[in-house]
């Protein structure tokens, strides 16, 4: 990569494979976690690591405070300009319908116009909604005190993951995510599961919104035959896991059970909801659905079926494995998995209780599990723009910064979402990539502080100043071990935040 040849990054370069060799040589014993080392861990786990003064605040009031205060976020005020931020996001705050009629086909020019006027029409979207809708993400991640809950709205995007580039998910991913997810991320599993079967993002998206009923009355057109695609990634995906006993036949007949379950198209221009049970698409016949026979009923097959979905033992543990690898360790520890997929069940999928119990459980303050989780390029990115306070007042670099990553927002093609894992993610380029971005950040240079227009005559622009080197260093206490500071204290001071944020230390949470 020819931006790395630069004096400075090669610099930096070379003093962290420097540190990254003392790292891997250093020997520690195993005491338990002290209270900053505590405060450390709820930060960088339950949320996307501390900003200045965190860690300190977090001591003040508590780890079991915290804790409590995160898994309520309705307790934790919103500040008044992240609300006003998110509140001046105008098409942020449209429903389906309305995008729907303002972005969508019925927007569209009609067929006597150009080639040129009808694809300007197809690319509005992409120009007013997404960029409104990585803003409003960003921004939460970055600002928001309800970190557990900007952390699990992450966590269930990627579990019930829908694709940003499949045509008419743009108009509905940002709403899908702000009154869906979010609402219900720390809430009750089936309630959630149904919220998300419901919406016309994940209709589209899964192809649900096209199947019918063989020999239905209106399975013509677009409209004619079984889509099992749903129906399938609803078992492997968002419920019991693959290898979790059901069959084939259980995906045809969830996806006979869902028939008729489509987006309303005509009621949204006249502002509807976008969802429908249509009956002349709906399969009436009886079906068997993993040992049970559910009779030809109509809409509320599809509900019984979420019911009994959510109700599973392998769902509970499905999900239960999915928290532990996110939160404690990339390899699910059985004792503790069993014990989340336990309470899964016993309080009717309690969102928060299984994490209550997660974050009381002795595997998660283990010393073996702190510091040991390498972060996505996304976790990544916003712990550098939390840890140096840098305000997002433009998304475009941060976009690039993750396409070239490899996780750019919303930007998964295929249902199972971004993994989490260390394998996933650590490898010599993407290294690279991240000592690049943070050098931007350490410089003040960094566009992603500066608005995407330019200031007006006779003002001054936008801008931050370099990040400094010590108060980086107390924000992030007890991140960086002492010969990770030794390393950083002998640098030269404008390399020295660049070492700290592309440090082996700050790679992991």
């Amino acid at each position: 990569m020819s931006t790395i040849r630069k004096p400075g990054l090669l610099s930096i370069a070379s003093l962290l494979g420097c540190l990254a060799m003392t790292n891997a040589n250093a020997q520690s014993a195993q005491p338990p976690l002290n209270d900053s080392e505590k405060a450390l861990h709820v930060l960088n786990r339950l949320a996307y690591g501390p900003r200045p003064g965190d860690v300190d605040a977090v001591r003040r009031i508590g780890i079991k405070r915290y804790i409590e205060q995160q898994l309520n976020p309705d307790s934790v005020p919103m500040p008044a300009d992240l609300t006003d931020k998110l509140s001046a996001l105008s098409t942020y705050q449209l429903t389906p319908p309305q995008l729907y009629q303002q972005y969508g086909p019925p927007s569209f020019p009609p067929n006597t116009a150009t080639p040129e006027e009808k694809n300007m029409a197809r690319q509005r979207a992409n120009k007013e909604i997404t960029p409104q809708v990585h803003f409003a993400r960003l921004w939460q991640a970055t600002e928001s005190p309800r970190q557990l809950q900007e952390v699990m709205t992450e966590f269930w995007f990627n579990h019930f993951n829908v694709f940003e580039g499949k045509e008419w998910v743009r108009y509905w991913d940002g709403e899908y995510e702000k009154d869906v997810l979010r609402p219900n991320a720390l809430g009750n599993f089936r309630q959630l599961l149904g919220a998300v079967a419901h919406h016309p993002a994940m209709l589209y998206y899964l192809d649900n919104w096209l199947s019918s009923g063989v020999n239905t009355p209106e399975a013509k057109g677009r409209f004619k035959g079984l889509n099992e695609n749903y129906g399938r990634e609803l078992l492997e995906l968002h419920t019991m896991g693959v290898d979790s006993g059901y069959t084939q036949a259980d995906v045809i007949s969830l996806a006979r059970i869902l028939t008729g379950w489509t987006i309303d198209e005509k009621g949204m221009k006249d502002g509807h909801p976008g969802f429908v049970f249509n009956p002349r698409r709906h399969d009436f016949g009886d079906k068997v659905f993993l040992g049970q026979t559910i009779k030809g009923s109509g809409y509320q097959e599809g509900e019984q079926a979420l019911d009994i979905l959510a109700r599973h033992p392998a769902t509970a543990h499905f999900v239960a494995a999915k928290l532990v690898r996110y939160f404690v360790s990339d390899q699910p520890e059985p004792v503790l998995t069993e014990k989340l997929a336990r309470r899964f069940l016993s309080s009717n999928g309690d969102i928060k209780a299984v994490l209550h119990t997660l974050f009381d459980s002795p595997e998660f303050w283990a010393r073996s599990n702190y510091q040991t989780q390498f972060k996505t390029p996304y976790q990544y990115v916003v712990s550098s723009l939390r840890a140096t306070a840098t305000p997002v007042l433009n998304v475009k670099p941060i976009d690039g910064v993750l396409n070239q990553l490899g996780q750019p927002l919303y930007g998964w093609l295929t249902p199972e979402g971004y993994k989490f894992s260390e394998e996933a993610w650590l490898n010599p380029d993407a290294l690279l990539r991240r000592i690049n971005f943070v050098n931007s950040l350490s410089n003040g240079k960094s566009p992603i502080a500066r608005g995407e227009m330019p200031a007006p005559a006779g003002t001054m622009p936008n801008a931050v100043g370099p990040a400094d080197p010590q108060q980086l260093i107390q924000t992030l206490t007890p991140t960086l071990a002492p010969y990770s500071l030794s390393t950083i204290g002998a640098a030269p001071a404008n390399l020295q935040v660049g070492l700290i944020l592309g440090s082996p230390d700050f790679m992991k949470r």
